[in-house]
């Protein structure tokens, strides 16, 4: 018998953790986007977290700048980049206030709204490949810098909520390198996905950009 998933809302507590527990704790997890043609629900299948101070691949590594000012709190808020001068990416603040770490949502199985998702992912081989990679699950659910410090956790309706749907067991839950991170910060196993599931994205390695000659 499969589970009901719940449907009340993260707190502002379970944000406040340190990064490395909240980002396998994501897993599971509903997301609910709003938006004025109906709500878009995804469930968490793939995440990276991101420790602003002592991880070189974060984008707080080197302090607090316009771009990630979100970062540095208070927990539960959205942090949205632009990368490649095309793609958005979704991260959602944790940890203390000032802290300066976030776990970066990286794909998930659309459970509710997917005829919305499909006209923004008219690309999309199949319902699996909606939210399969950070960039195309923030394209599936309509998310770019206007959400940027959107908070999670308000009871009322917000464009994005976080519930608590059905978490995943720990057995169930693998960790690796982060996908395309380089330098220092590459080699921590800080990507956390759950076991076999099929819209988890595959693990690249980073690549170095060549220069225009």
């Amino acid at each position: 018998m499969i589970a009901t998933p719940d449907r009340t809302p993260l707190s502002r507590e379970f944000f406040d953790r340190p990064v490395l527990e909240v980002a396998p704790d994501l897993l599971g997890r509903t997301l609910v986007r709003t938006t004025p043609d109906g709500p878009i629900a995804l469930r968490l299948t793939e995440v990276e977290a991101y420790d602003g101070p002592t991880d070189p691949g974060s984008h707080a590594y080197r302090g607090r700048t316009a771009r990630n000012g979100v970062m540095f709190g208070p927990p539960g808020h959205v942090y949205v980049y632009f990368t490649y001068g095309m793609w958005f990416c979704m991260n959602l603040v944790c940890g203390p206030e000032d802290r300066a770490s976030a776990v970066l949502l990286r794909a998930g199985e659309i459970v509710e709204g997917a005829e919305l998702a499909r006209k923004r992912r008219l690309s999309a081989r199949n319902d699996k490949e909606l939210a399969k990679g950070p960039a195309r699950l923030a394209t599936a659910l309509g998310v770019d810098r206007t959400l940027n410090g959107t908070d999670v956790c308000t009871p009322e309706d917000t464009p994005l909520r976080v519930l608590t749907g059905t978490p995943v067991p720990s057995d169930q839950v693998l960790n690796g390198p982060r996908t395309g991170v380089a330098g220092d910060g590459g080699v921590h196993p800080w990507r956390f996905w759950i076991a076999n599931d099929p819209t988890v994205s595959p693990y690249r390695a980073h690549v170095p950009r060549r220069r225009r000659s």
